[in-house]
């Protein structure tokens, strides 16, 4: 048996057949290799390859198919590669589909309008049907929870409790302090230049508990717990832990995200109140400090502005609030790929799309309490 490379050529009519003998490693001293481009001539229409007697290969063989087969397809010759190993093959196929991918140039060019903008809207539409997929699943994972057949660990259940609720409090008690000073100036500016400056306790009640407490208790928490859920589950995915919790046989819905869900739908109203009375103290305090307003009659006066239907707008939009981050974190972090950078843009993506559906659904709240004068 030999140890040296060779290579011959057999021409049938329209088929040209190359046979690899010896070793063709690197390894093997550099063989004659005959002329391949003036056996392309017509009539050949085909080339293939023998392989029977080939004893061992690497790269080296690799790299002289690799030209052959280029050489032969820039002619318009029908390549057979049947007669060579599987690897061989296999290989070939990953080395075409290197050639075939856009190359730096190409990606850098910039598309006209009309292709970014059908690519744009082909986006939105994909993105649109994913949410509505994981909706469906959400459904399916809550329909086994309350038939008691989720599988999930309660310690997880109680650790987002806390997670969502009292270690957020420090944030959230700062920022709803802080816009409700806010709003004492803003709504003193005017109020003072009319002589009504008692209807501040008015503008900051109503202002925090119909709008400002949830939404900013929401904003914070996207922020916060949003990024989070799309960071953990990210690292999941890009560890195959969730790819090992299917091959258990256990739901990553049911484990991973109803916790979570559950959780921030619950902690959102109680940071809502939390937040709702932490702005109205910081309108009182500016009230009672800069306006010389005396704080029992800044008490009454919130108490009249404020009812349960002001408190009830706030909590229900609250909770919506708590689903659309807690959606938009699990999304996000179920659908990143495998990279540490696919994790950085599932979070980012999660916390923009969260404040988005925010802002969107409390327009939407905002105009239907309207309607039915509420």
């Amino acid at each position: 048996m030999t140890t040296e490379c060779a290579l011959q050529t057999n021409r049938d009519r329209d088929r040209l057949c190359l046979t690899f003998l010896g070793s063709w490693t690197i390894h093997t001293p550099l063989c004659a290799i005959p002329a391949i481009h003036p056996l392309f001539s017509p009539p050949v229409t085909t080339l293939c390859f023998n392989t029977d007697n080939l004893n061992e290969w690497d790269s080296r063989l690799l790299i002289e198919l690799s030209r052959i087969i280029d050489l032969a397809e820039s002619q318009a010759i029908t390549v057979d590669n049947q007669g060579l190993p599987p690897g061989v093959r296999n290989l070939l196929q990953l080395t075409k589909q290197n050639k075939d991918k856009p190359s730096a140039a190409e990606k850098t060019t910039t598309p006209g309008f009309l292709a970014d903008l059908g690519n744009h809207t082909l986006g939105f539409l994909r993105e649109s049907q994913e949410m509505v997929i994981f909706t469906g699943e959400i459904i399916l994972a809550y329909s086994r929870f309350f038939l008691g057949r989720a599988r999930f660990l309660k310690e997880d259940f109680f650790y987002f409790l806390y997670d969502c609720g009292p270690q957020s409090l420090p944030i959230v008690t700062l920022i709803s302090f802080l816009v409700g000073v806010i709003l004492a100036f803003v709504g003193a500016v005017q109020l003072k230049m009319f002589g009504a400056d008692i209807y501040i306790a008015d503008l900051v009640g109503l202002g925090m508990t119909r709008e400002m407490g949830a939404m900013m208790a929401a904003i914070i928490l996207a922020g916060r717990t949003g990024a989070a859920f799309a960071a953990q589950l990210g690292t999941m995915q890009v560890n195959e832990e969730i790819d090992a919790l299917k091959t258990m046989g256990i739901s990553p819905m049911d484990f991973l995200v109803i916790p979570r869900m559950t959780a921030l739908i619950m902690m959102m109203p109680l940071l809502a109140l939390w937040a709702d009375f932490i702005g109205i103290l910081g309108g009182f305090f500016i009230g009672c400090l800069t306006l010389d307003i005396s704080a029992s009659l800044y008490y009454e006066q919130t108490i009249k502005a404020i009812t349960l239907n002001h408190f009830s707008v706030g909590l229900i939009k609250a909770a919506v609030f708590g689903y659309l981050v807690a959606f938009c974190g699990c999304l996000k972090g179920i659908q990143c790929g495998r990279s540490a950078s696919s994790v950085g843009k599932a979070t980012t993506s999660a916390v923009v799309t969260a404040i988005v559906f925010i802002v969107m659904a409390d327009a939407a709240f905002t105009f239907l309490f309207n309607i039915i004068g509420v």
